[in-house]
């Protein structure tokens, strides 16, 4: 598998409204396809974590934080290691229900996924999406569930705000993420993110005319606090000491305007040139849907990250 160094900058769905979720998972959802097909650039390292508490029984899990209830679902493994699953804006934990038993088997790992506030079996909260809320909820969870430690961390599209932020604030939590086409602060340029309220601004005011759904609230709630959140994210910093492999799909979310292709990929190169441990993948032939397009390549990431730390 080719590989390129840290400090070395590789080159190399029409845009749809939820662009602005930055990019949520799945709006034009693909066939999963079982391939291990190549992929690309690579860097890596080592560093200890600390032991889990008690794991949680399988099943579902109803915890609560602040007065709402997040659903969490648990599948138990055969070591101490855990793989959180965190999916896309506007997808619920349903999103991995096919990965699941994949990682528990390549892994043995506990296995967990969630349903952010307002979507799934959670309870939603009014108001502008606040990522510091996200990241809040998702760890008043993993603390009731008495997962402390050992946690590799996947997040796809918009998850990668709530993975940043959340790996800044407990990083003796994480050994190592796997950010699956992610949002990356080196994206959140004032240029870019006045692009994309632009591209997205129609699909918003489609929503705001639309019946009621889970996902449908999640885009406003989002363009509510999306520049403000944008900006913020953008001056976040990835701590040194949890490694990252960054998978890029080959499409990207953008795929149709190479303006905004060429963005993001740049900005998971600058992601992996900017700090040590980190990895960059690039899934081919994938849309921005890289775990229902390439499952295996999704797996095989988890797996390698969960064998290097444990």
């Amino acid at each position: 598998m080719p590989r390129t160094t840290p400090g070395r900058r590789p080159t190399t769905r029409p845009l749809s409204a939820l662009a602005l979720l930055a990019l949520v998972a799945g709006a034009a959802t693909a066939c999963g396809t079982d391939d291990g097909g190549p992929a690309t650039t690579r860097t890596a390292s080592a560093s200890a974590a600390p032991a889990n508490g008690t794991p949680a029984a399988a099943g579902l899990h109803m915890v609560d934080n602040g007065g709402h209830r997040l659903a969490f679902h648990v599948a138990p493994g055969t070591s101490s290691a855990t793989v959180v699953l965190d999916a896309g804006g506007g997808e619920d934990s349903s999103y991995w229900n096919a990965l699941v038993p994949r990682i528990g088997a390549a892994t043995g790992a506990t296995v967990i996924t969630y349903d952010r506030a307002g979507l799934g079996d959670s309870d939603p909260v009014p108001g502008p999406w606040k990522v510091q809320d996200a990241v809040g909820d998702l760890a008043a969870g993993l603390r009731q569930l008495g997962v402390t430690g050992k946690v590799t961390l996947v997040s796809h599209s918009q998850a990668g705000q709530i993975a940043t932020y959340f790996a800044e604030q407990h990083p003796k939590t994480l050994s190592g993420a796997v950010l699956v086409d992610a949002n990356l602060p080196p994206l959140f340029t004032n240029a870019q993110i006045a692009r994309l309220v632009a591209f997205s601004e129609p699909d918003v005011e489609a929503a705001r005319k639309a019946p009621d759904t889970p996902a449908d609230r999640q885009l406003l709630a989002t363009a509510e606090s999306f520049v403000e959140t944008s900006k913020a994210f953008h001056a976040a910093a990835w701590p040194d000491s949890v490694p990252a492999t960054v998978i890029v799909s080959e499409k990207t979310p953008f795929d149709g305007s190479p303006e905004d292709v060429r963005r993001w990929r740049e900005a998971a190169a600058a992601f992996v040139q900017d700090g040590p441990d980190r990895t960059l993948v690039t899934a081919r032939g994938s849309s921005h849907d890289v775990p229902k397009d390439r499952p295996a390549l999704v797996v095989r990431e988890i797996e390698d990250m969960v064998a290097a730390r444990h």
